[in-house]
């Protein structure tokens, strides 16, 4: 049985230890599809509020955001104790849980380049920073990212392990409309090409079970996906909570979800077009609370796993 080349398995190879991503989320960060610059509301399955960050200790930037236009940040200093303060907490978890000795810190909710130059540095340094940070994964949307944000990531990249995290999600601009990405498949294409072109590491993501795609269409966009030149792979089904417009939308029964059977179908196929340089991040996702509205079978992770590997095993694979 062949494992499946995963990123922990780079880390580990590239690293010579256990390297963990410490998931960060800063006030004060939104994105171009809320705020109104692209669009409203956001992509229809997102929950906004799901992306609060938990820290009383930055309560008063409630309702501060910024963007690419900002002429000036107040709340700098206290952005920058939050990321101290939550890397110093999940840090030490993950040291003493799972035996972790380095980190890369993961920018992780809302769009984490979608702020003035002078923010994005004060933050990236600040991360790098810490004790045993070997470098940042930044998480964002392809249309809120500047060339000049991405000079100053390949310059890091020379000391540091850099990742960047693009929402692909599809590479159909119907779809990416019925969802309300707020932009299409091309400028994601064109900005991974530009991080690509610097030397820069690149994860992609693929939402799997969009309004209307068939298989066809969503394993195409894993062959284009490769062909951009990803480094790594985040595979999502797409799942549907409540406060979004995809549960209005499935309410009415107009959106019907992917199920368990078609997802594992397309996943294993998606797995075994990809090159076997391009790592694996995840294979599923999905919540397990009274947010669910749909599909069932996205509760229990450990469950969704046994089945993945179980339909793996069919191809000679394990995850």
């Amino acid at each position: 049985m062949e494992q499946i080349y995963t990123y922990g398995n780079y880390l580990t190879n590239k690293f010579g230890c256990k390297v963990y991503k410490v998931g960060i989320n800063i006030s004060g960060f939104t994105c171009p599809n809320i705020d109104g610059t692209v669009a409203k509301g956001g992509c229809t399955f997102c929950e906004n509020d799901s992306f609060s960050a938990n820290t009383g200790e930055v309560q008063e930037l409630k309702g501060f955001h910024l963007n690419l236009h900002s002429k000036e940040n107040p709340f700098l200093e206290k952005q920058l104790q939050q990321l101290g303060l939550q890397f110093n907490a999940l840090s030490k978890k993950q040291t003493q849980e799972y035996g972790a000795q380095k980190f890369l810190v993961y920018f992780q909710s809302f769009t984490n380049t979608y702020a003035p130059f002078e923010t994005l540095k004060a933050l990236y340094d600040k991360a790098l920073s810490f004790p045993n940070v070997v470098g940042l994964s930044i998480g964002t949307r392809s249309d809120s990212i500047t060339e000049e944000t991405l000079d100053y990531l390949a310059l890091l990249n020379r000391d540091k392990e850099i990742w960047i995290e693009f929402g692909i999600q599809s590479v159909y601009d119907e779809t990416l409309e019925k969802i309300n990405r707020g932009h299409d498949s091309a400028n994601v294409k064109r900005w991974i090409l530009k991080a690509k072109e610097r030397g820069l590491n690149v994860c992609g993501h693929l939402i799997f079970g969009l309004p209307d795609e068939t298989k066809e269409m969503m394993l195409e966009t894993s062959k284009q996906a490769y062909a951009w030149g990803i480094d790594s792979v985040k595979y999502h089904p797409l799942y549907v909570v409540k406060k979004t417009a995809l549960a209005n939308e499935f309410t009415k029964g107009a959106f019907s979800p992917i199920s368990e059977e078609e997802y594992l179908d397309v996943l294993v196929e998606s797995i075994q077009m990809k090159p076997k340089s391009v790592s694996v991040q995840r294979v599923t996702a999905g919540i397990n609370n009274n947010s669910l509205l749909a599909p069932d079978w996205c509760r229990e992770k450990n469950i969704q796993i046994k089945h993945i590997n179980k339909a793996l095993k069919q191809i000679g694979l394990k995850y």
